[in-house]
C-alpha cells in the first residue's frame, strides 16, 4: 500500500533543498513505517538543523512514524526567525551558547574569540573528536561538512554557507540571535581561554608604545596583548556585523510589508 505525507519545510531549512522543492507543499508517497527523521535526512536536511516538528497540529519528535494522510510542517531553530517586529522580553538570551568549529573554520574562529563567543577549535581534531566534546561540553558544532551534521549522535549543530569569514560570522550571528551578546577583547584568540587584566610595565614589547601599562595577558600562551592594537579592528568589525544586521532587517520589513499589501488585494 502507497502512503502520502505533506512535508513544509521553512526559513532556511530551504537552503538544503533543491530549487523546485523550496518553499512548497511537497507529498512524498512512502511505505511502511519510516520516522521523520528519516524523511529529513533523506531529503538531505541535518536534523541538527531542525528546532520543531508539527505534525497535525501537534508537536513531535524525531521517533514519530510517518503514517498516511500527516500534515507535516519542519521549523529550524527559532532563533533564526527575524523577530524585529515583536516585544522582546530579554535584551539577551537565557542560553549561554558555546561553540566547536571543525578545522575548516580557523578564521571564523578567532573572529567568534575576538567578539567573546566561547568557541573550540583545534587543527588536529578528528570528525569523532568533534562530536565528542560537543556533546560533553554542550556545544554548537560549526561545520561547512553536511554528512557531519547527520551524525545521530549531534544534538546541536549548524552548516556554515558562506565561504568568507567575516560573511561566517554574520551568518552565525544571524543563526543564533547573538548580537546583543558581543563582549569584545575578553578571550585569546588562539587559546581561547579568558584573558588576564593587569598593569605590566616590566614585560612590555618593544614594539608597543611606552606610555601605554594597561595589557591584557593570556594566562596559556602567555602573550601580553595591549588593547589598543586591537580595538580599532574591533570597533570596525563590530560596527560592520551592526550595520549589516539593522540593514537586512529593515530590508525584511519592507518586504513584509510588500507582501500584506498584495495579499490584501
Amino acid at each position: 500500500m502507497i502512503n502520502k505525507a505533506t512535508f513544509r519545510f521553512y526559513e532556511e531549512l530551504n537552503d538544503f533543498l533543491p530549487s523546485e522543492k523550496k518553499k512548497i507543499a511537497l507529498i512524498i508517497e512512502f511505505t511502511g513505517n519510516p520516522s521523520i527523521k528519516y524523511f529529513i535526512e533523506s531529503l538531505g536536511i541535518p536534523h541538527t538543523e531542525v528546532d520543531l516538528i508539527i505534525i497535525n497540529g501537534e508537536s513531535v519528535s524525531f521517533a514519530y512514524c510517518v503514517k498516511d494522510g500527516d500534515i507535516i510542517s519542519i521549523y529550524p531553530e527559532f532563533e533564526s526567525f527575524d523577530l524585529s517586529g515583536v516585544t522582546r522580553l530579554r535584551t539577551t538570551p537565557l542560553r549561554k551558547t558555546k561553540f566547536i568549529a571543525d578545522t575548516h573554520l580557523d578564521k571564523l574562529t578567532k573572529y567568534l574569540r575576538l567578539l567573546g563567543f566561547d568557541c573550540s577549535y583545534n587543527k588536529q581534531y578528528t570528525d569523532t573528536e568533534i562530536i565528542q566534546t560537543a556533546e560533553m561540553e554542550k556545544r554548537i558544532i560549526l561545520t561547512k561538512v553536511v554528512s557531519l551534521l547527520k551524525n545521530s549522535n549531534i544534538s546541536r549543530g549548524y552548516r556554515i554557507r558562506s565561504h568568507y569569514p567575516l560573511e561566517q560570522v554574520r551568518e552565525v550571528m544571524r543563526r543564533f540571535d547573538l548580537y546583543t551578546c558581543i563582549k569584545p577583547f575578553p578571550r585569546c584568540k588562539v587559546c581561547n581561554v579568558i584573558l588576564a587584566n593587569g598593569k605590566i610595565i616590566n614585560d612590555l614589547e618593544p614594539a608597543l608604545p611606552k606610555n601605554c601599562s594597561e595589557f591584557c595577558h593570556c594566562t596559556s600562551c602567555k602573550k601580553i596583548l595591549w588593547k589598543g592594537f586591537y580595538t580599532a579592528k574591533l570597533l570596525n568589525l563590530i560596527q560592520s556585523i551592526l550595520k549589516k544586521n539593522t540593514k537586512e532587517r529593515m530590508n525584511n520589513q519592507g518586504q513584509k510589508k510588500i507582501f500584506f499589501k498584495n495579499g490584501s488585494k
